[in-house]
């Protein structure tokens, strides 16, 4: 679904795209091979080098360098994206406001921004069918950004308006895995068909409203 909403972003000439947590490459590679110029910033050694044999592999050149949010700056650039990923990093940072302005900063005026954050409403859902309800309940009294001991975890409204704080002007919200973290393993492999039946369903919620809060993520595009 991440990829299906940005696809769109991507189909517009050769650009500058910086990957943030980017790891092993596997959204990254994939963008290389549309005749991108792909950076990923990750602060794993392994996890590059794994990148590195990835775009070997499938013939396509993508630049890793090791870091994180707080010298991505020092590595990129101000001004030196037309894209930027990030992808499962909000939730990990200390602070995700300041992380939020750095990311703003690599930005080229008109850039997108690619945020992809788990979502809080969700995690309670999880926590509660699996019987954990002490967990459920204390999750229910997470403020602002949904700091817990798992990292930051965002509601629709709050990510909104973090990125609106940051300068961002929101310009799309997907629901990510709205369906499938509820559906048993074992109904996918005895259905026949279930499972492109399945992909098909969380294509069709992604966008609507009401099911944002049953997402596991939400992916936010701004500009």
């Amino acid at each position: 679904m991440v990829w299906d909403a940005l696809r769109p972003v991507l189909d517009s000439g050769p650009l500058d795209v910086v990957d943030i947590g980017g790891g092993t490459g596997g959204f990254a590679v994939r963008v290389a091979e549309l005749g991108h110029r792909v950076s990923v910033v990750d602060p794993s050694p392994d996890a590059l080098a794994a990148l590195d044999r990835r775009a070997r592999e499938l013939g396509v050149s993508v630049a890793g360098q090791q870091g994180d949010l707080s010298t991505l700056l020092d590595v990129t650039g101000p001004g030196g994206a037309d894209v930027v990923l990030c992808h499962g990093v909000l939730e990990v940072v200390d602070d995700p406001v300041a992380a939020l302005a750095t990311l703003r900063g690599v930005l080229r005026p008109g850039g997108t921004l690619s945020l992809l954050v788990a979502q809080r409403h969700a995690a309670v859902v999880a926590r509660a069918m699996a019987g954990h309800f002490a967990q459920a309940l204390a999750m229910l009294d997470d403020r602002a950004a949904g700091a817990g001991r798992s990292g930051h975890r965002f509601t629709h409204p709050e990510a909104v308006r973090l990125l609106t704080d940051a300068g961002f002007d929101v310009t799309a919200v997907h629901g990510v895995r709205v369906f499938a973290d509820l559906v048993p393993g074992s109904l996918l492999d005895l259905e026949p068909g279930a499972t492109a039946a399945l992909v098909e369903l969380e294509r069709a919620v992604s966008e609507r409203a009401e099911y944002l809060p049953l997402a596991t993520q939400l992916h936010l595009l701004a500009r």
